[in-house]
């Protein structure tokens, strides 16, 4: 397997573009973006689990019934959420991409990102549906990368080239996720492309498998979205067979599909807002995975334990607490915990007690722009990793007046 460039579009096919339309006001920032394949798709799709879910989820589950789709349509600055005509300015968007891009608005998905309760005026999406269509383009990943963000601060693409059936296969992926990140599945926007011929029945059990151990996995401020999906669409435009069923290709395929999401997860856990450190927390030794997952994400969604890593203070006691709220069935006295980065690895606590370390050396480990927080309960053989980012002032600031 190969990283290469090219985002979305560099699966055969795919083409892309993002403008500003006028839903935001900067206009430095692009609001609208649309991805489209040459040929009708097989698509799958995940969504969020909040009860209050956007329009635009709705409506692309009545679209991807059929397990097809050819375009996506995704506007930033505004949810679509809470509205009373939510639903009818969804399907209208749908219908602007089947007027302008010849693609029918039922195998149309449509997703939004922004301001929950805000009436969106389609007036200026129509007015940029030109534009938008006009720059569709095999290169457009970048555009549309950016046009989906919200307070990231930086746009979150990859491919991958890889082998199925002897035939080169290729993936890609873009996602914006920055604040209210909790995926309980999924507090994002993410957009997958393949070229690969895969039916969407293989293709919802590849995405449904793999977020558990990779979006459902990453936390940024434990709240969990209304709007955000994941979804993906494969054109089989690598000419490969038909991965119908389990066996080595459907295996092939989801390593590349994991080595996507999770780079897309570790840059929305960087990215997370106001953050300066992506920590990680990886848990060995736990009885079964539902324990590892359990305690990793408890740990890292702990407001306590971000704090501390915003501050580089070696406050293992956070982790243990943690950990011990977490509801699991767990022995804090068979507990150690330990904090790496590239300067090293200390030992902070072992069966559940604290051991004498050096604070300057754990300062210097801590200070580091990407920490692990490595946890073993010494009580099984199964692990699991959770990605979040430290606390800091500057999310409060971004969040204080996120709407005004």
């Amino acid at each position: 397997m190969e990283i290469i460039t090219g985002g979305i579009c560099a699966p055969k096919g795919f083409k892309a573009s993002g403008i500003h339309c006028g839903i935001r006001k900067n206009h430095d920032k692009k609001d609208l973006a649309m991805i489209v394949s040459d040929v009708t798709a097989t698509a799958a799709a995940v969504y969020t689990t909040n009860l209050v879910k956007g329009a635009p989820i709705t409506v692309t589950k009545d679209h991807l019934s059929d397990g097809l789709a050819k375009a996506v349509i995704v506007n930033s600055g505004n949810a679509n959420t809470c509205n009373s005509d939510g639903r009818e300015v969804a399907e209208k968007m749908c219908g602007f991409v089947e007027k302008y891009a010849g693609v029918k608005a039922k195998d149309v998905i449509i997703a939004s990102t922004g301001v929950i309760g805000q009436k969106l005026d389609t007036t200026p999406i129509e007015n940029g549906m030109t534009e938008l269509t006009q720059a569709l383009s095999y290169d457009g990943c970048s555009d549309a990368a950016s046009a989906i963000m919200t307070t990231d601060t930086v746009p979150k693409v990859i491919a991958v080239s890889f082998t199925v059936g002897g035939k080169e296969v290729k993936l890609g992926g873009i996602a914006k996720g920055s604040g209210m990140i909790h995926p309980n599945m999924a507090t994002m926007l993410v957009f997958l492309t393949t070229d690969c011929a895969i039916s969407s029945r293989m293709l919802q059990k590849a995405l449904s498998t793999d977020i558990a151990s990779t979006f459902n996995m990453v936390s940024v401020d434990g709240d969990t979205s209304t709007n955000d999906m994941v979804c993906i669409m494969a054109n089989g435009l690598a000419g490969n067979e038909l991965i119908n069923s389990e066996g080595e290709d459907f295996d092939e395929f989801m390593k590349a599909l994991n080595t996507v999401n999770m780079f897309l997860c570790r840059s929305i856990a960087a990215d997370g807002e106001g953050a300066t450190k992506l920590v990680e927390c990886t848990v060995n030794g736990a009885p079964n995975i539902e324990i590892a997952r359990g305690a990793a994400k408890s740990v890292i969604t702990s407001s306590l334990v971000k704090a501390a890593m915003f501050g580089a203070d070696a406050n293992w006691g956070r982790v243990l607490c943690a950990l011990g709220y977490s509801g699991l069935d767990l022995d804090p006295d068979e507990i150690d915990v330990s904090f790496i980065s590239k300067k090293g690895e200390i030992v902070v606590c072992t069966g559940g007690r604290g051991v004498d370390f050096s604070e300057e050396k754990a300062k210097e480990i801590l200070l580091e722009d990407e920490i692990t927080i490595k946890v073993c309960l010494n009580s099984g053989s199964v692990s699991a990793t959770a990605w979040g980012c430290d606390l800091t002032y500057d999310y409060v600031k971004i969040n204080g007046d996120y709407r005004t």
